[in-house]
């Protein structure tokens, strides 16, 4: 038997459980979370004994060459897709971010749970409306934990977009950033 290369494979966790529906080429995972499904381009191989799916670039209907290169190029994408819905069933997701700068605060309401305010140097506040699907936590008014098993696309865009209210200056270092990021700081003018 041949080995399989890890780039073309991913490994399945034992508390996941894999449906493969050949016909429809639907791929459903079932995990202790959540249960997500995902349409393929290109068919699958699955191996029962050692819980590995092995992506082909076979594209579903081998009528033409031409489409041998493309479904190569959507083998990589495939696999990503994969290992991204298999994070989202088995684990909590969370985005933190930190607010650095003087007078930069958070503040959450019990009136309105799906409402973030932020004091961010501006004359005003700035109100930001998180989608229903996720959490948003303030237990430091300079931290922000974002929570969500929905999907990560959905909790890395938000992150994204609490973060464009005031994107990190490179002269000070203050603003919005990830958390364990760290800004390289430019010099200033010099006198």
């Amino acid at each position: 038997m041949k080995t399989v290369k890890k780039k073309t494979s991913v490994r399945i966790p034992k508390n996941v459980t894999v449906l493969y529906c050949d016909k429809k080429n639907l791929i459903t995972f079932i995990g202790p979370l959540s249960v997500k499904s995902l349409n393929l381009k290109i068919k699958l191989v699955m191996i029962p004994v050692s819980n590995l799916i092995v992506v082909t670039s076979l594209p579903i209907d081998q009528k033409s060459i031409v489409d041998l290169k493309n479904s190569k190029k959507i083998q990589g994408t495939t696999i990503a897709q994969i290992r991204q819905v298999l994070t989202e069933v088995t684990y909590s997701l969370v985005q933190k971010l930190n607010l650095v700068g003087v007078g930069y605060r958070a503040f959450s309401y019990e009136n309105f749970p799906n409402q973030i305010y932020f004091k961010l140097g501006y004359s005003h506040l700035v109100y930001f409306k998180i989608p229903p699907a996720l959490k948003v936590n303030c237990l430091k008014s300079t931290n922000v934990f974002i929570q969500g098993n929905t999907s990560y696309n959905l909790l890395t865009q938000t992150a994204a977009q609490i973060r464009s209210c005031r994107l990190p200056e490179p002269y000070k270092g203050k603003g919005i950033l990830y958390d364990q990021e760290t800004i390289i700081l430019k010099k200033g003018k010099k006198i």
